[in-house]
């Protein structure tokens, strides 16, 4: 993949008109912004735009809109809390029809310096069918430039995305990345294309399935690669070990000692779990108290479900990152929401934090982890998109970062 991509700094939008789009899928509660973070990530992009004289066109979607356009996922709060951020008015578009003439009529009375939200793109209906070309060139009909800054939607070829691209090109336009895009393509592109080495690679989480091309890419690219979590008792028990009632995934038992084939043969390490912290049954609710037993992995009773990494694991795990250059981290080690069991993921969080190296979260749970357990701060780099942050490990193309043009 070209990660070369001109940015916000390579182009002059004075007097221009900037769609900008962002990533503001927030959490809100009965109308209320619940985590604010996405927001804050995006204000150096909007502020340099704001700064160089920019009007600034913002568009994001939030939630699935399942039921179709509604109040509950309109961007409505977000313009509220971004007129706050900004010390000046957002100019909120509320229409359903998101590139309507009320956009229309908002982004033609703009001065330099201002800023206009759109509705949410998915109340348009599906940014990714054939409805997504007459939305490309509406909203590419509203700006002289486009900036894409949202990589936890870069993975989708959606109209906002990435089909807009194709218009603003067309008028002599351009397309670039603003600064968490940047960002994003900085860490998580060159840990894997070109990582300073010795180049370690931790995945947990609950299921093989969903990490299939990522262990099979990563395994090529690192030095090491660490399995833990849910994952690591199918790879446990394609080596011929009880994991008792574990979770497992039968179907990818030979996929497994491919992997561990292929490891060998190109010479990497594959560390999986020594032990185990054992449970009886799973908790209800999840975080309630729950007894524990540690189990060496080849002794685990067939009565017993294995729900994270016991504390030789964990020792072994950090000993691999302490010697690492570049570390990368997708998924938690265990249950890491029951207290009981986060011991493992707070472990390799630590080992994580206590290390020189260049330390990469790869979104999701691990992102969510890290923060909860306080050493957020102490990460080179903690990735604002799961889905595209797996895709990026995978080595596929992401369409919204293709979509920007080169350098």
């Amino acid at each position: 993949m070209g990660l070369n991509k001109k940015s916000v700094d390579d182009i002059n939008v004075n007097g221009k008109r900037v769609l900008v789009r962002c990533d503001f899928n927030v959490p809100l509660k009965e109308g209320v912004i619940t985590d604010e973070t996405r927001i804050n990530a995006a204000l150096p992009t909007i502020q340099k735009l704001l700064n160089d004289g920019g009007k600034v066109i913002l568009c994001s979607h939030l939630g699935k809109v399942k039921e179709g356009p509604n109040e509950k996922e309109s961007l409505a709060p977000v313009a509220k809390k971004l007129s706050e951020k900004l010390g000046k008015e957002v100019v909120f578009v509320a229409d359903y029809n998101v590139t309507g003439e009320a956009a229309t009529a908002a982004v033609n009375a703009m001065k330099e310096g201002d800023v206009v939200l759109l509705q949410n793109t998915r109340f348009r209906g599906k940014e990714e069918t054939k409805n997504g070309e007459e939305f490309s060139k509406e909203l590419a009909d509203l700006a002289d430039v486009y900036v894409c800054d949202a990589f936890g939607s870069s993975h989708r070829a959606h109209a906002s995305v990435a089909g807009v691209t194709k218009f603003i090109t067309e008028k002599g336009g351009d397309n670039v990345v603003g600064y968490l895009m940047q960002k994003e393509i900085d860490f998580l592109g060159n840990a894997v294309e070109n990582p300073v080495r010795p180049f370690v690679a931790i995945l947990g989480g609950a299921k093989v399935a969903d990490k299939l091309n990522v262990i099979n890419n990563l395994l090529e690219k690192c030095d090491t690669l660490i399995i833990g979590g849910g994952m690591a008792y199918t790879f446990l028990k394609a080596q011929g070990y009880e994991i008792g009632k574990s979770l497992v995934d039968n179907e990818k038992l030979d996929y497994c000692k491919e992997m561990m084939e292929k490891a060998e043969k190109l010479g990497k390490k594959l560390l999986l779990p020594v032990d185990s912290v054992t449970i009886a049954d799973f908790p209800s609710p999840i975080d309630a108290p729950v007894e524990v037993e540690v189990y060496d992995a080849n002794c685990m009773p067939a009565d017993r479900e294995g729900c994270d990494i016991g504390p030789k694991s964990a020792a072994l795990f950090a000993e691999a990152v302490a010697s690492a250059k570049t570390v990368v981290w997708n998924g938690p080690m265990g249950v890491f929401e029951n207290p009981t069991l986060a011991a493992g993921t707070l472990a390799v969080a630590k080992a994580l934090a206590d290390t020189d190296a260049t330390t990469i979260i790869g979104g999701g749970d691990s992102a969510a982890a890290v923060n909860q357990m306080g050493y957020g701060d102490k990460m080179s780099h903690i990735s604002t998109g799961g889905g595209a942050s797996l895709e990026f490990l995978e080595g596929k193309e992401l369409p919204g970062v293709v979509a920007a043009d080169d350098k």
